[in-house]
């Protein structure tokens, strides 16, 4: 069979490249003809579709090309295609090299990578179809690895080496050949060439890429530098893969155990789009969701993401968490689902939700949505309740494994917490290779535990120890070497280690704080307050007794009484906060009846140094941060005690302090601290406005909060518009009884004042207004004007006046936006909020540049630009320098414009503002159009896209911005014709990183 036309060859690549799977018709367009499709796209795929059931000789029914309700589906039966059988090949070497069997993992490994006959899809063009071929790629250098870890394990590195040699070459980024190479090296005797390997791909990954080595490669080099004599735990299965996906976070200590439900995970990951980790809080499903995301990172051509729904409240907000966490900035008015559908669309991604039970019925909502529309994507969650999703697979993850209760544990020798059998990387708690004999190498923290334990040595023999065979057990002496160094595993102490093991049911958590207390406490000492204290900590006669069903409540509650009065006090309360607090937020919600502010940080302390509180230093200051099973114990202690209530107000009046501060002093020196600080407490300010919103008597206190978020344009900076609009619309459409909207007319919601209101109303219309939204900003502005007729108040003026210029300016194009707007400017710097009155500069002094003459754009530039510098405020200053370009674009000579435009972007990405280069790069692209240099104008027209794109902008809803971007191409065109055009233009469009020749600068200097 020969398919001539082109276009139906590369439908039919579509096809099978997902055979037996429904691919949209929208993915099919984009494979097609990817970011230009024709007019009536549809109509012509159907077309094709129709000539290659013709080339294909399909019967009547269409068979094996099938039309289904949203796309088609090419039936291939098992092992008709290469690919499905390459696929199968791999698993089965996978798994066996997994298992220990490298003899069988081998062959297997072999005859998958002898289907490949050259480059995949190479005759078809390579820009349509690059996400599948790059997929395609990405799973041969996999197989290629394993096969290479196969090898390496049955002692061939002398025949590897050339291979490898070759392979760095054409993957020199690509950590893993290294790490092989470093081990093939080591093995053929050649241990300095292994060293100096280290050294280059050290130099290269810091020259290139600006990293240091990953967790891999750090590993192998310090058991090569400790001269380790068998290095298994580090070849053939990958135990520690190199950290490719910034979102993961990184393990900060040893991964105990597993290995069952590891495999079990990856092989569902393999076969269900949906998987579930369900079980009892605190027994690690959180830490096998990431273990076996990292492991199967390099299987997922776009990566794997994270989202911890832990801290959302607002089920409403799930999926702006979601598009958070795949680093969307969407601020347009399309739903959030909608957006993140159209990111996965042709991706091949997985995407962790953590801790989803609080969420169900939404988050299955949300997967089955994105799951329809992108054939690419897997989902692993973790939540204590199933999904109930189509197509979900449910693992229930166990505890750890325990000693055998009947088997004899005396006996034995000491053993030091530092040297249990768990190696100084995660995966070095791996069982042996069948057949293999135990040792007692690489078994310490330390690097020099790796060395070949002496004759009478009692670490020699640890791995043949039964007792130490217990995952529980392990995990206990690893968490003991850090917090209780010089506990000691004893003749003595053997059995009530084994007992506590058990009484603690194997679950992480509760074993992990038992180890915290082995510093002050020996063994038997805990097993003792465990008889006398918490019954249901006793071990019973079956695992399975019901009085088993709340060790982790026990656990916890043995940890609460252990604390001091002001300890348990500051726990309860600190359980209002979400996503971590600082220690002025911990003084100002949780001191008062029993818990004086001054003794606030040395409660804090001990909480920590008891293991309650985790704190991180990244930053200026110290945040700390509850585990989440932590918190709802205190939370559910707070309830218990009638605290809930009053400790809500108390953080809702923090968090409305902290907004009406930063509000003050924005626009200031401080400027970029507050934005940074607001985009840190994010998830407390969304508790703060959700309580808000549900109580009328602090509605007044939400929408404060809401309109001073809105003024620092921490909605903007943060990358989270619409959700700014969200909680504005929420707060000011609920009616004094709570639960019904206010009427038209009705007057603001119970509790506010007219003028706050007003201000509320204007911030909401100004943020349609910059989505593009022009009929919701319309319709927002017309609330607002009845607002401020009813208020008869002069301060309700300036906040409407600011409005009716920025709708007059950015939806009619008109002139007259100018007076506005100056007026604007005037009220606000007579009522004194300066922040406002510079707003308003901005907008006056941007609507000049657009209307105006020379003289007056001058005049008004240098006006602003005075304010910006008078202020202190980089984010200012960095649109004084955006305007100061667009003035001299429009009214002076474009090489001129350059230089400015091109330092506001390069300050405004140095500052995290997710807002300023989406119009800087869409700016300096219309400069540099207007320069004659229409190849680079066309490629920054691309990238501008990209970002318009990734933050939803609706560029036609904004009239002088779309009128001079349509000016632009059209000069563009002219200069380049249509082929080059859009050869550039794709270029921006698909470049990893737009931002690259802005930096350099080269290209832009005028």
């Amino acid at each position: 069979m020969r398919i001539d036309a082109a276009k139906v060859r590369l439908l039919l690549a579509a096809l099978l490249a997902d055979a037996n799977q429904v691919v949209t018709v929208d993915t099919l367009v984009h494979r097609l003809w990817g970011e230009s499709p024709p007019g009536r796209a549809r109509n012509t795929l159907q077309n094709y579709v129709l000539r290659l059931r013709r080339a294909l000789g399909c019967g009547a029914g269409g068979a094996p090309v099938l039309t289904r309700p949203h796309g088609y589906l090419l039936e291939a039966a098992p092992g008709a295609l290469d690919l499905h059988r390459f696929t199968g090949l791999v698993r089965q070497g996978r798994t066996a090299l997994e298992e220990g069997a490298a003899v069988r993992a081998a062959p297997l490994l072999r005859e998958a990578l002898g289907l490949w006959r050259g480059e995949p899809l190479s005759d078809l063009p390579g820009h349509l179809l690059q996400g599948v071929v790059a997929t395609l790629n990405e799973q041969r250098l996999d197989a290629l690895e394993l096969r290479i870890d196969a090898d390496l394990a049955l002692g061939r590195a002398a025949d590897v080496l050339p291979e490898l040699r070759g392979l760095i070459g054409a993957h020199p980024l690509r950590e893993h050949f290294w790490a092989q190479r470093m081990l093939a090296l080591f093995d053929c005797g050649r241990q300095g060439e292994a060293l100096e390997s280290y050294r280059e791909v050290t130099a290269l990954l810091a020259e290139e890429l600006g990293v240091a080595p990953g967790s891999e490669l750090r590993q192998v080099h310090q058991r090569l530098l400790a001269a380790a004599p068998n290095l298994d735990e580090v070849r053939g299965v990958r135990t520690a893969p190199p950290a490719r996906d910034g979102e993961l976070p990184l393990e900060m200590t040893t991964f105990v155990g597993r290995e069952a439900q590891v495999a079990e995970v990856r092989r569902l990951l393999g076969a269900a789009r949906l998987v579930t980790l369900t079980g009892v809080g605190g027994v690690g499903k959180t830490r096998l969701a990431l273990r076996v995301a990292a492991d199967v990172a390099p299987s997922f051509a776009d990566g794997v993401r994270l989202a911890d729904l832990a801290p959302l409240s607002d089920p409403d907000l799930l999926d702006r968490a979601v598009s958070e966490a795949l680093g969307l900035r969407d601020q347009s008015a399309r739903p959030a689902a909608e957006a993140i559908a159209g990111h996965l669309r042709d991706r091949r991604l997985l995407l962790v939700l953590d801790n989803c039970e609080h969420l169900v019925e939404r988050v299955a909502a949300l997967v089955l949505r994105l799951a329809r529309a992108a054939p690419g994507l897997r989902v692993l969650a973790t939540s204590r309740q199933r999904l109930g999703a189509p197509g979900e697979h449910v693992l229930t993850v166990p505890s750890l494994t325990l000693p055998d209760a009947d088997d004899p544990v005396g006996g034995g020798s000491e053993l030091g917490a530092a040297g249990r059998g768990i190696g100084a990387g995660p995966g070095d708690a791996r069982t042996a290779a069948p057949g293999a004999r135990a040792t007692g190498r690489g078994i310490g923290v330390g690097p020099g535990d790796a060395h070949p334990a002496p004759p009478g040595d009692p670490a020699a023999a640890e791995a043949d120890d039964p007792l130490l065979r217990s995952e529980a057990v392990r995990l206990l002496m690893d968490r003991a070497a850090g917090s209780a160094p010089a506990f000691r595993l004893t003749a003595r102490n053997r059995r009530a280690v084994a007992q506590l093991c058990l009484r603690l049911d194997g679950i992480p958590l509760a074993i992990e704080l038992a180890a915290v207390r082995l510093s002050a406490m020996t063994a038997e000492e805990i097993l003792e307050r465990l008889d006398d204290r918490f019954r249901l900590l006793s071990l019973p006669q079956s695992p399975m007794s019901a009085r088993y069903r709340h060790t982790l409540r026990g656990v916890v509650d043995w940890s609460y009484d252990l604390c001091t009065e002001g300890e348990r006090l500051l726990w309860d309360r600190l359980s209002v906060f979400s996503g971590g607090f600082d220690l002025e937020a911990a003084e100002a919600v949780c001191a008062g009846e029993g818990v004086a502010r001054e003794d606030v940080l040395d409660l804090l302390a001990g909480l920590v140094d008891k293991s309650i509180v985790a704190v991180s230093h990244g930053a200026d200051r110290a945040r700390y941060s509850l585990l989440e099973t932590i918190r709802q114990y205190g939370g559910q202690r707070l309830r218990e005690a009638g605290a809930t209530s009053r400790l809500r107000v108390r953080h809702c009046e923090f968090y409305r302090r902290t907004a009406v501060r930063a509000g003050h002093e924005w626009c200031g020196p401080r400027e970029v601290d507050w934005l940074l600080r607001l985009r840190t407490e994010l998830p407390n300010l969304r508790t703060a406005l959700d309580q808000c919103a549900s109580r009328p008597d602090l509605r007044a206190a939400g929408v404060e909060i809401a309109v001073s978020l809105a003024r620092t344009r921490c909605w903007f900076f943060s990358s989270t518009l619409g959700e700014g609009r969200h909680w504005l619309e929420r707060l000011l459409a609920t009616g004094p009884d709570g639960g019904r909207p206010a009427q038209e007319g009705a007057g603001p919601p119970h509790g506010v004042e007219s003028v706050p209101v007003v201000g509320a109303l204007a911030m909401k219309a100004w943020i349609a207004l910059c989505q593009g939204d022009n009929p919701a900003s319309e319709r927002f502005l017309a609330e607002c004007r009845a607002a401020a007729r009813e208020s008869a108040d002069g301060p309700a003026a300036a906040p409407v006046t600011y409005i009716e210029g920025a709708y007059a300016m950015l939806v009619r194009g008109d002139p007259a936006s100018v007076a506005l707007l100056a007026v604007a400017r005037d009220r606000f710097r007579a009522l004194g909020q300066a922040g406002d009155a510079h707003m308003a500069t901005m907008l006056w002094a941007m609507a000049e540049a657009f209307f105006g003459t020379r003289a007056s754009a001058s005049a008004a530039r240098d006006v602003y630009v005075a304010e910006a510098e008078a202020s202190g405020a980089e984010w200012a200053r960095t649109w004084a320098q955006w305007c100061t370009g667009l003035v001299e674009l429009r009214h002076g000579a474009a090489e001129q414009a350059l230089p400015s435009l091109r330092s506001a972007l390069v300050r405004q990405r140095a500052i995290g503002d997710s807002w300023g280069p989406v119009w800087g790069l869409e700016t300096l692209a219309w400069a540099v159009a207007a320069t004659g240099d229409g190849t680079r104008a066309a490629w920054l027209l691309g990238a501008a896209h990209r970002m318009r794109q990734d933050t939803g902008v609706a560029l036609i809803g904004l009239r002088p911005f779309h009128e001079a971007h349509v000016a632009a191409e059209a000069r563009v065109r002219a200069l380049l014709g249509p082929g080059a055009y859009t050869a550039a233009w794709s270029q921006g469009a698909t470049a990893e990183d737009a931002f690259r020749p802005v930096r350099d600068g080269a290209a832009f200097q005028g």
